[in-house]
């Protein structure tokens, strides 16, 4: 059973795209093609900014959900690992 990732990208305007795939470099490259995810398209340089393994894919689905019903500023102190998915969503443990 391959391993789940939840991984954020930031845009050159700043904006955080999030998303879950079992392999980050080549997502983060279909990104930068300009493939799949329509909100990434024309948005400039992309950089990979979070990835974390989260178990299988159902589990994925739902923290990717949770993850996206955060603000800003709470995806942000991820980005910067002043908080964890741990702390964020209550339930989740440490796969990694």
């Amino acid at each position: 059973m391959a391993s789940w990732y939840l991984y954020l990208i930031r845009s050159h305007d700043n904006r955080l795209y999030t998303g879950i795939t079992t392999n980050v470099e080549r997502r983060l490259a279909e990104h930068q093609a300009g493939k799949g995810a329509k909100a990434l398209r024309g948005r400039g340089t992309l950089i990979l900014v979070f990835s974390q393994r989260v178990g299988d894919h159902s589990q994925a689905l739902r923290i990717e959900y949770r993850i996206k019903q955060l603000n800003k500023i709470q995806k942000e102190r991820l980005v910067r690992r002043e908080t964890r998915l741990e702390d964020l969503i209550p339930g989740l443990q440490k796969s990694d």
